[in-house]
């Protein structure tokens, strides 16, 4: 997830920086045999989006003169266009190694739905990815450096995880926000500010230099889903291009992106899955990839009713900073107990060094985690 300057400083204040502390020095004034293990899941369930990493983009000071809102013109596929048999998302068996073959293992296949199309990236791939947006330096590493320094430290990273992990090939990928959630009406009065296509363009061709996938990541405000994606049908029509939603900023209840954490239904996540699907079959495309953050229980709602289908992989991407403690009780708490298919896990250069033991998780420790993460997404 990602904002903008002042919204990212009050969802950091408000669910990170001043909640936990106070709701801990509550807890050891009225229990006194507070342990250590209740602390941590009192804190855990306080983690804060992964958005706080100050992802209030500079974009936020842009004008609307800046951005093109005409990005594609193309209309959504129709419902009624013809699907293949879908699958209700289940819990998985017990995680299993992932193959190292071109085509996956499908006679050791044991994720939930569909088995892998041909093409498909997961789970014989594990993504690396940098996200962020280029015309900010406050919202991920993707806009912080100069872009040949993003690319060599993303390099450092692929081989950090090839070393981790040898018998699954990393495929690097730039993650970026293209439309971006705001703390004001905006044009339209959607809460909203769409990135133009140049910007888009731009991190096109720096994934090209290393063969990277690209996610483009939507932070909604209060449009939706059917009103966006087909602004961007266009790109999403190239193969290898994958797409990302952000329910923190989906305020389909109405009020302002960053006061309070959003939301995304089962009913949503399947349209935007149904949306790639078509597209995917319609132009002969290899399997989408639709990354869904979540970092609390609201953020998304009937799980239980997400349809999977072969044509995209649904990734439940752990999007919430702190300590390893917090993100591995989080992990457990939003993501494994409702896995939906494939899982990922987000790593915060900046805010996950803020407290003890100020450090970054390390892949190793990534990889203990149940299920493993075939998403890793650095901010």
């Amino acid at each position: 997830m990602k904002l903008h300057p002042f919204l990212r400083k009050d969802i950091t204040h408000t669910h990170t920086l001043k909640t936990a502390p106070d709701q801990a020095k509550q807890s050891r004034i009225r229990f006194k045999a507070y342990t250590s293990r209740a602390a941590a899941v009192v804190c855990a369930l306080l983690l804060t989006s992964a958005c706080s990493q100050e992802r209030q983009p500079e974009s936020t000071v842009l004008s609307a003169t800046q951005v093109d809102t005409t990005a594609a013109t193309s209309p959504a596929l129709p419902d009624s266009m013809a699907t293949p048999p879908d699958t209700v998302a289940t819990v998985p068996a017990a995680s299993e190694d992932v193959t190292t073959a071109p085509e996956a293992d499908t006679a050791a296949y044991a994720y939930p739905g569909p088995k892998p199309l041909p093409g498909a990236i997961l789970p014989q791939k594990r993504v690396i990815a940098f996200y962020g947006n280029l015309l900010s330096k406050r919202m991920g590493i993707l806009g912080e450096l100069p872009q040949e320094e993003v690319l060599q430290k993303l390099d450092e990273e692929v081989a950090n995880w090839t070393k981790a992990d040898p018998s699954t090939p990393v495929q690097p990928a730039l993650h970026a926000i293209v439309v971006t959630a705001q703390g004001h009406p905006s044009a339209g009065g959607k809460y909203r500010l769409r990135m133009t296509n140049k910007m888009i363009d731009d991190v096109l061709a720096m994934a090209k230099k290393r063969n990277a996938i690209v996610f483009l990541d939507l932070q909604i405000g209060q449009s939706t889903l059917q009103e966006e994606l087909p602004e961007l049908e266009e790109y999403l029509k190239l193969p290898q291009v994958h797409l990302g939603i952000d329910a923190e900023f989906s305020m389909k209840n109405g009020g302002v992106p960053g006061r309070r954490v959003g939301t995304y239904d089962a009913e949503d996540i399947n349209y935007a899955s149904r949306y790639l699907a078509d597209l995917t079959k319609e132009h002969n495309l290899p399997p989408k990839l639709l990354i869904v953050h979540r970092f609390t229980q609201k953020m998304i709602t009937n799980t239980q009713n997400i349809k999977l289908r072969p044509e995209v992989q649904i990734v439940m991407h752990m999007d919430g900073w702190g300590g390893p403690t917090l993100k591995r009780d989080t992990y457990r708490r939003y993501i494994k107990n409702e896995p939906v298919q494939f899982t990922g896990f987000k790593l915060f250069y900046k805010n996950d060094i803020k407290r003890p033991p100020n450090r970054l998780m390390t892949p190793q420790e990534v990889l203990a985690l149940n299920p493993k993460p075939l998403y890793i997404q650095y901010q």
